[in-house]
């Protein structure tokens, strides 16, 4: 687990001026990294590190070789059109090339004229996936989540009795997770109404979000070889927001007996920016369940899980309607709030569980936590739950109602880390929008 070091001092200045304005997510306690070129050019493309408005292109930084030893080899991995081969080297590597780019990055550095011509503005990229996603695993890690949507169907015995004991997931579609801004059209699908014989097939009528965080895993473990408690968090490379769009009409007639399909498998949004578990380590917390409920099996505790397993990260979800944008184009409704200290199943617990069967991972595996909803209804992480099941509409500026997404809705996320007598440790946006549902 990852303990606080020189990257992390507030104190710290960086000679790019943009990385002090107030509320920005990326100063130089964060570096996070991201794949990018620029838009609208046929460039390679290569790994990047955002600071302030700007982003350090790595592969032309490398072409300078400022650095040596592992930062120097973290480095040429980073400067490749994916992060696999950076996420494949562990947290030795990543710590130090985030060390050499903080000290470069400082002011009074004498690496600044070297770096400063490797810097590309932000406004003037387009974002590619930061990995090749091999596997993605989305979980359910929000007791409040579970709870409610479970309330929806089984009012009388809302959690099913291994929640608590097990971190729930299921495999998902690796190859329809998209980048931030990619819009999607709304799915098709079998559906059937309560009170009719037979399902129809058309566009979905309830199609929803969910609020998640991504887990990009670092280091292999062999096939047969489970990670332990201990080890699990060396597996993580860092995470991401990440929207899991769900199409709630298909996914009720579809998900009895193996759970969800067609429902969830049409797209995917991560936002381009992964912070690393080290950038995070100031906003650790203590792993916490409510008084009577049993404590995780042997090999899904620990002591430091127990003491700062949990991260308070906060999140929000925004909802731009095509009305708010016809009157004001960054008009937005921010409909939810949260934090991820809420999550019931830590980061680690999650990759142990994933492995004790002898699962391998691979660098550059997707994990989602689930929706993260906190324990109150207005920070439901899905219209599912805000609108309880549909029953009441959100009520938006300018009178518009919404239960589920209509065509032209775009959805933001946004995460971030801010406390006093630390920096503030952003994750920038994840956006999609909807469009019609294509012709049958």
């Amino acid at each position: 687990m990852t303990t606080l070091n020189e990257t992390h001092d507030p104190a710290l200045r960086s000679w790019v001026t943009s990385a002090h304005a107030e509320g920005c997510d990326f100063p130089i306690q964060n570096l996070p990294f991201a794949v990018f070129r620029r838009r609208g050019s046929t460039e390679p493309l290569r790994g990047g590190v955002a600071i302030g408005g700007q982003i350090v292109d790595l592969a032309e930084l490398a072409q300078a070789r400022t650095f040596s030893g592992l930062a120097a080899e973290a480095l040429a991995a980073a400067a490749q059109g994916t992060l696999n081969a950076l996420m494949a080297l562990g947290p030795r590597h990543w710590s130090a090339l985030r060390l050499a780019l903080s000290r470069a990055l400082r002011v009074g550095a004498h690496e600044q004229a070297v770096v400063q011509v490797c810097l590309v503005p932000q406004s003037q990229v387009e974002y590619q996936l930061p990995a090749r996603i091999g596997d993605y695993t989305d979980f359910y890690t929000s007791i409040y989540h579970a709870t409610n949507v479970g309330r929806l169907f089984r009012p009388d015995n809302p959690l099913m009795p291994n929640y608590k004991w097990v971190p729930i997931g299921y495999h998902g579609r690796a190859s329809s997770v998209v980048i931030s801004g990619q819009n999607f059209a709304r799915p098709c699908g079998q559906t059937r109404a309560p009170d009719a014989a037979a399902p129809v097939l058309g566009p979905s009528k309830r199609l929803d979000i969910e609020l998640e965080l991504g887990v990009f895993i670092g280091p292999a473990n062999a096939l047969g070889e489970p990670v332990a408690m201990a080890e699990a968090e060396d597996h993580v490379f860092g995470l991401c927001l990440l929207n899991d769009w769900s199409a709630r009409d298909i996914q009720a007639w579809e998900y009895q007996p193996l759970g969800p399909f067609l429902s969830k498998n049409f797209a995917t949004t991560i936002s381009p920016w992964i912070v690393t578990l080290e950038a995070l380590a100031p906003y650790r917390t203590a792993f916490e369940r409510p008084a009577g409920d049993p404590a995780p099996l042997p090999y899904l505790d620990s002591a430091r899980n127990q003491a700062a397993g949990a991260l308070d990260i906060r999140l929000s979800v925004g909802l731009q309607t095509p009305a708010m944008r016809a009157r004001d184009a960054g008009a937005e409704a921010t409909i939810c709030q949260t934090s991820y200290r809420h999550a019931y199943w830590t980061l680690a617990q999650m990759v142990t569980h994933h492995s004790v069967n002898g699962c391998n991972l691979q660098p550059g595996d997707l994990l989602g936590t689930g929706t993260l909803s906190g324990p109150t209804m207005d920070q439901a992480g899905a219209l599912l739950e805000l609108t309880v099941g549909g029953k009441n509409p959100l009520e938006l500026p300018g009178g518009e109602k919404r239960t589920f997404l209509e065509d032209g809705d775009a959805v933001v996320l946004r995460g971030w880390c801010e406390k006093p007598g630390h920096a503030r440790i952003g994750f920038g946006e994840c956006r999609g929008q909807v469009l019609p549902a294509r012709a049958l």
